[in-house]
């Protein structure tokens, strides 16, 4: 599958705990990537500054969907599911 151009899921959905140019923290689930442009595309691409986790995320139907709405859906799904438990 080919990544769909402007979608941004992969840059809103998860959680980052690595570093990103301009998020030295890296970037809370749900909260758009600073590198991710107005129409949804990535400021970083193919660039060597590019983070390695960024990098390595290919695009998949059963996490991309059929739309970039459902991609933003499946995404954030798993992100929910698989974040660490907080302890009150």
């Amino acid at each position: 599958m080919e990544c769909r151009i402007g979608c941004g899921a992969c840059c809103i959905a998860p959680s980052i705990s690595t570093p990103i140019p301009g998020m030295p923290d890296g970037k809370p689930a749900g909260v758009r990537c600073v590198n991710l442009t107005s129409d949804n595309r990535c400021r970083l691409f193919g660039k060597p500054e590019r983070p390695a986790v960024c990098v390595a995320f290919q695009p998949q139907e059963d996490i991309c969907g059929r739309s970039s709405q459902e991609a933003l859906q499946i995404i954030t799904t798993l992100e929910r599911a698989t974040a660490p438990i907080r302890k009150k």
